[in-house]
């Protein structure tokens, strides 16, 4: 656990942080994830290619147009979607990502897995940030049947 612990740590310390996938109904875990980093004093910015502005915040198609610098980005789009942000974030210099699961699939994908440690882009494979910062009982709970289960990433 002291790996994954020591992962997350180091992906909330190199912000600001992006969130990829959120969604215009606001009811996805991208949203809650934004929320909770939002809420926790995080600078966080949302992406989706399908709107400018999603629960009153700015909102941007890419990576690319965010007017900052990421040092991190919460990938939360199918497993396919997440191929193509890692290409994104080695282009643009991003050291810093971890793709969403909670139980299933998830936004994990293998290629994209193997493409960050190619390219010297830390990555946490699975899991939820909900679960480690200013985690609810509901979160609590699935991070230690997750980790009974031998199902977080290391």
């Amino acid at each position: 656990m002291t790996r994954l612990k020591d992962k997350v740590n180091d992906f909330l310390a190199h912000g600001p942080i992006a969130v990829a996938g959120v969604s215009r109904q606001g009811t996805e875990p991208a949203n809650m994830i934004y929320q909770k980093f939002k809420d926790n004093g995080f600078k966080v910015y949302q992406t989706n290619p399908k709107t400018n502005e999603v629960g009153g915040d700015p909102c941007y198609p890419d990576l690319k147009s965010i007017p900052e610098p990421v040092g991190s980005v919460m990938i939360c789009t199918t497993p396919a979607a997440a191929d193509e942000i890692v290409r994104e974030c080695a282009q643009i210099g991003v050291h810093h990502v971890w793709m969403h699961r909670s139980f299933g699939e998830g936004s994990v994908s293998d290629e994209a897995v193997r493409y960050c440690k190619d390219h010297g882009i830390s990555v946490i494979a699975g899991s939820c940030p909900m679960m480690f910062v200013d985690a609810d009982f509901a979160h609590r709970c699935m991070k230690w049947m997750l980790g009974v289960m031998g199902k977080l990433p290391k």
